[in-house]
């Protein structure tokens, strides 16, 4: 039954706070009572295309905005949400010009606004049109710290990693307390290798900072090997309570299918060893008279092939791990450097496609022919 004496503002409001809390469900059935009552009220036609968002309900969302802009044509939270729907039905193109559209009615000084619209195209790749939207939030607000550390998160996925530190740098001067900026500097340092300023980093977080895996084995790896610290150290304790937190219960049917998996690898591998180290030499050899300098071949512990430049193999390698084909390249040697130091202790460099598949062969994860 419809809530009695509520304003249409009134609706909007209670639901803003049920969706700031996540209960979209609830903050839905809100929405859709004050529409009831203010079937012309922008805003909530808005606010279901957000909660529909919420939900993954991508058509509904759309037409929820699509009808926020039949009633207002230049509302700029509705044309942010109708370009963040379109992005996820790949209409990439239409996606931009709604987003352009914002800058066209003047939004520029909308911080929030250019934030939200820089992460809904970062999210799904567009790099390069996502950090022009963290720049304008930049020049609307140079001391607004979160601005400032998405400006660095977009010039090192754009390969610019040394403008991405300074500005990354530049993000934690305006907020020391800035967590996710600093866990991402600390891995893109470790991931040029100076271990001792990604450690000095990453030592001031806190384990609840972290959402991802990554930052924890690194800090922990840096710890034992430059810090000297055992691995049974208490110190260690609340770290490894928040790896267990972020890994799921694994299945155990799939436990099992992997045990048995890799049982039959390891006997194949024991029966093939033999015979691949026979063969080694005339495959190298037949290789260097068929290929190019530039070509390579590389032989996984399972006995799989993969040919090409380094770039390619780390790519086919990536295309044919199940579990990773949503990654990007970057990911996927991050997380197989990962497993690499939990399986043999080595560290494995992601710099670049050569120094991880090379630093992988060292650790006997692979075999390099040619």
């Amino acid at each position: 039954m419809p809530s009695p004496f509520l304003s249409s503002e009134e609706y909007d409001e209670r639901a803003h706070e049920l969706y700031n809390e996540g209960s979209y469900d609830e903050a839905l059935t809100m929405l859709r009572e004050g529409l009831g009552l203010y079937p012309n009220a922008v805003e909530l036609h808005v606010g279901v295309g957000y909660a529909r968002l919420a939900r993954d309900e991508f058509a509904w969302a759309r037409r929820a905005f699509e009808e926020a802009l039949v009633l207002d044509p230049e509302h700029e939270d509705a044309l942010a949400g109708l370009g963040e729907t379109l992005m996820r039905f790949g209409q990439t193109p239409q996606a931009l010009k709604a987003f352009n559209r914002i800058l066209e009615l003047g939004y520029s000084d909308d911080v929030e606004l250019m934030l939200q619209v820089g992460r809904a195209l970062f999210r799904d790749g567009l790099v390069a049109e996502a950090k022009e939207f963290f720049d304008i939030a930049v020049q609307q607000t140079p001391e607004n710290s979160e601005a400032v550390a998405m400006v660095g998160y977009a010039q090192h996925r754009l390969g610019e990693d040394v403008a991405a530190e300074e500005t990354l740098k530049r993000a934690l001067q305006l907020d020391p307390d800035h967590s996710e900026a600093r866990i991402y500097l600390g891995n893109l340092l470790y991931d040029r290798e100076e271990f001792e300023a990604a450690l000095f980093h990453l030592e001031r977080t806190k384990p609840e900072d972290h959402w991802d895996e990554l930052g924890i084995w690194r800090l922990m790896e840096l710890k034992k090997s430059h810090l000297r610290i055992k691995d049974d150290d208490p110190s260690l304790g609340i770290w490894e309570a928040r790896l267990t937190e972020l890994t799921p219960p694994a299945d155990a049917l799939e436990e099992m299918l992997e045990e048995i998996e890799t049982r039959a690898n390891e006997s194949a591998q024991a029966e093939a060893r033999t015979q691949l180290e026979l063969f080694g030499a005339l495959l190298a050899d037949l290789t260097n008279k068929t290929e190019g300098p530039d070509r390579h071949q590389v032989v996984s512990r399972d006995g799989r092939r993969f040919e090409g430049s380094w770039e390619e193999i780390v790519g086919a390698m990536r295309d044919e791990s199940a579990s990773h084909k949503a990654r990007t390249i970057e990911e996927f040697m991050q997380a197989e450097a990962r497993r690499g130091f939990g399986l043999t202790g080595v560290l494995i460099p992601t710099r670049d496609a050569e120094s991880f598949l090379r630093a992988s062969a060292d650790a006997g994860l692979l075999r390099i022919v040619h």
